[in-house]
């Protein structure tokens, strides 16, 4: 008999050096391929990091894929997740890629290439041979060594990248250079030692400016991994909390040795160092680098505290509720720094663009060394074109074009509270043309209160009907539950607990009160739009039009048994102050604007019309918005559907988030609406939505740019150097312009602001 086993999977990131351009990547993704158990990898060039999905049934562990990686002539790490970020050693002064080497290859070469400078003066000046070559070989073997080691376990491997072909054009101008030296002794200015080693310097002057701007594209996971304190003060748990006693017996612990329920103490001017709750005290909190949000926090007794945020004029005492992993802090840079390693779905053509790159360009360098050798019958010449077309071949700016781009647009975007998850996004956000709003809590506060509660019967007390109702909802955390609690407890009202009590999905709640009027009768507290097959429809909503009319959503207590009316139970939720200007940002975008909502078609069409929806879905059950979620993209524009993205933050909307074409979830809503969404918003303001949508357009275009100017380098670049309009050493600096360039248009989204800021 087959037994089906449990599949289970972990995953890692490591940390890779050594990678210098696309074929690189190729080559360290082939590896993990082809390791048993390895179910995805994803490696990526501008972090120089590897996501690994890895089953945990499979007899290769972790250590196995990192000593896979280092034999295809790499060193892979398991990265240290949410760790201060440290300098690494390829970036050091004298590391690889460090400005030591690079000023060191230019002193070097700096007599090499002065001759060549003199000349449009008329000075015919150069060094004998001896003293080309000895400026030239350490150039070329010490300083130039990095890519003799990487090109040739390239080679091994069986695949090329950028290092071999840097290697095997110097090589080719330096020992041409040293086979006219020995032949001709004394033609000092028909020696090419300063194209090997002017190739070398740009290159690594180009190296050593990617790494530069790679941490700069970086900055924000950097910022956010700085917001850890290292230490908290965590206090005595035999001190009892309260005003005017002392607080002065603490222990100032790691911040890993802090647990849960752990009371930390945290002084004006610190930073907190756990998500929690206010014990004691009441201050203003800076937030900024994690929602976004511009103004500091009022914070009283009993509000909630985010790790990390800036505590400001008051003393808190704090009771930790996260820490470490589980806390805010961790997630959203986690989740950054996933959608910085993850790749755009375009990458995956330039990856095979890429695999194919290298052993095209060597081809194509050979023919030209040969045809220009039978043409020109110049062996030298033939050779320095050749070598030309190997140099400014190198595909650093293309493998850097699509992930430079993500980094700096999901980093700019997650400082000001828009976390983008998912790269796939990108691509999709530039076409939409509808945005659907869940109306509770994404464009109202969400936090309704009990307006009006209307008898059917005379002869029922009010405060009846609110005790039964409210009992109902004992336990229950929806917003509307706790406006009929809140409005008990002001009412000084005691809910009555019910006998049993069963959530109605899409409808609402039942059970049975344990005292007053109904006491063992089976109630029910329903949505209108739950009303369909009631008999008693027509009357209800023509009780409860007031309530309609003024924009407010109904509830109604009904008897289960007879199914007859009690009361109808009115709420009032305000609008948040910003929705409307969020709505109007969109339609200057010429986004359609969509709002659902389960409240009445008059009550909801009020809400609509007030902030300037385009269109309204009423009465629509949380089970359906989905469903309305694929209508609207099924709906033709110019004989193309719509591209529709769905904004919400409840449970609820989490089927809808997953089945529009870009899910945006709030914050203030549930773990598994921000799941099932592509963007998580880090406030609860709608204007957030226009800016998000601007943010995911601004680096799609970036990345379009960068792929457009990468591949028009290569593919024009080439021609120009098998014709001979450029020199080896104009091949190198343009080669390292061009990854510069790149980076530099990546790191112009850095200067990008909300327009609602």
């Amino acid at each position: 008999m087959n037994t089906l086993k449990e599949m289970s999977s972990e995953l890692f990131t490591l940390d890779i050096g050594g990678m210098t351009c696309a074929s690189c990547v190729g080559r360290v993704e082939k590896a993990l391929h082809q390791i048993p158990g390895v179910e995805a990898a994803s490696v990526n060039l501008a972090t120089e990091q590897a996501r690994i999905r890895l089953n945990t049934s499979s007899p290769s562990n972790i250590a196995e894929v990192i000593a896979a990686v280092n034999k295809t002539g790499y060193e892979a790490r398991l990265s240290n997740p949410h760790s201060s970020a440290e300098i690494k050693p390829s970036h050091s002064f004298w590391g690889a890629d460090g400005l030591g080497r690079v000023l060191l290859s230019f002193a070097l070469s700096a007599p090499l290439i002065l001759p060549m400078l003199l000349m449009p003066f008329g000075i015919h000046w150069a060094l004998s041979p001896k003293w080309q070559l000895l400026l030239a070989s350490p150039v070329q073997f010490w300083l130039g060594w990095r890519f003799y080691k990487s090109g040739f376990k390239a080679l091994l491997s069986g695949v090329g990248n950028m290092d071999l072909l840097v290697a095997i054009g110097t090589s080719a101008a330096y020992g041409l250079s040293v086979s006219q030296m020995l032949t001709s002794p004394h033609a000092v200015h028909e020696l090419y030692f300063e194209g090997s080693a002017v190739i070398i310097c740009m290159v690594l002057l180009g190296k050593w400016l990617e790494a530069r701007a790679k941490q700069q594209t970086s900055e924000a996971i950097r910022a956010l991994q700085k917001l850890w304190p290292e230490h908290a003060k965590v206090l005595d748990p035999r001190i009892a909390i309260a005003e005017g006693v002392p607080l002065d017996q603490y222990r100032d612990l790691p911040l890993e040795q802090v647990f849960p329920k752990d009371r930390v103490l945290v002084l004006p001017g610190e930073r907190i160092p756990v998500d929690g709750f206010i014990l004691l005290g009441s201050s203003h909190v800076d937030e900024s680098l994690l929602t976004g949000e511009s103004e500091p926090v009022k914070k009283i007794l009993g509000a909630k505290v985010i790790g990390g945020s800036l505590n400001g004029e008051g003393l808190l005492v704090v009771e930790a509720q996260a820490v470490g992993v589980e806390s805010v802090l961790s997630q959203i840079i986690s989740l950054v720094e996933d959608a910085q390693t993850q790749k755009a779905p375009i990458q995956k053509l330039v990856d095979q663009v890429s695999a194919i790159f290298v052993p095209s360009v060597i081809v194509i360098a050979i023919i030209t060394g040969l045809v220009n050798w039978f043409y020109l019958d110049s062996a030298s010449i033939a050779i320095l074109r050749a070598v030309s077309v190997l140099v400014i071949a190198c595909p650093c700016a293309l493998g850097l074009a699509t992930p430079a781009a993500i980094m700096a647009g999901t980093g700019i975007a997650a400082r000001f509270g828009i976390l983008i998850k998912d790269p796939q996004v990108l691509e999709l956000v530039h076409r939409l043309s509808i945005v659907a709003f869940d109306k509770t809590g994404t464009l109202t506060i969400g936090k309704p209160r009990l307006l009006n509660i209307i008898s059917f019967t005379d002869s029922v007390d009010e405060d009846a009907i609110l005790a039964s109702a409210a009992g109902l909802q004992l336990g229950s955390e929806h917003p509307l539950a706790k406006a009929l609690l809140d409005a008990a407890k002001q009412k000084g009202v005691s809910p009555i607990p019910p006998l049993k009590s069963k959530a109605l999905a899409g409808i609402g709640i039942s059970g049975k009160p344990s005292a007053g009027s109904w006491m063992g009768q089976s109630l029910c507290l329903q949505s209108v739009a739950s009303l369909d097959a009631n008999p008693h429809q027509a009357d209800i909503i023509q009780k409860a039009q007031v309530c309609f009319d003024a924009g407010q959503t109904v509830s109604v207590l009904m008897n289960e048994a007879t199914s007859s009316p009690i009361a109808i139970v009115a709420f009032g939720d305000e609008l948040k102050p910003n929705a409307k200007e969020a709505i109007a940002s969109l339609q200057q975008l010429h986004i359609r604007t969509v709002m659902l909502s389960g409240d009445n078609t008059a009550a909801a069409n009020r809400v609509g019309q007030s902030i300037g929806i385009d269109e309204v879905f009423a009465q629509v059950m949380p089970s359906n918005k989905a469903d309305i979620i694929q209508k609207l993209q099924s709906s033709q524009k110019d004989g193309d559907r719509h591209w529709v993205a769905m904004v919400g933050d409840g449970i609820n909307d989490a089927p809808a988030l997953a089945t529009a074409d870009v899910g945006m979830a709030m914050s203030t809503g549930t773990d598994v609406a921000m799941q099932a969404a592509g963007i998580t918003l880090m406030r609860g303001d709608p204007t957030l939505v226009a800016d998000a949508i601007d943010i995911s357009k601004k680096t799609w275009r970036k990345i379009q740019q960068n792929l457009f100017w990468a591949f028009i380098f290569n593919s024009t670049g080439i021609p120009l150097a098998a014709l001979g309009y450029l020199s080896p050493m104009l091949a190198g600096s343009a080669m390292a312009l061009s990854s510069f360039c790149v980076l530099s248009n990546a790191l112009l989204l850095k200067r990008w602001r909300p327009s609602h800021a």
